[in-house]
């Protein structure tokens, strides 16, 4: 099984593709607009992920702008 992720431009698009995939009786879930935030930080998470750790000093320095 694979996930796709597809983002349309407007409501016409999104109904003709949620009932194309009902047809096909293909399993679909639409985001509400938290939960596409969530997955869209994770995917910058995702790539800019270094394998680097970081002291939690220089986290809270960085915040404070020091």
């Amino acid at each position: 099984m694979a996930t796709l992720v597809i983002n349309t431009s407007n409501q016409n698009e999104l109904n003709l593709l949620k009932s194309l995939l009902k047809q096909m009786r293909i399993k679909s879930k639409e985001l509400k607009a938290e939960e596409e935030e969530d997955f869209l930080l994770g995917q910058i998470m995702v790539s800019e992920k270094t394998g680097k750790t970081v002291s939690k000093d220089t986290i809270i320095k960085k915040l404070k702008g020091k």
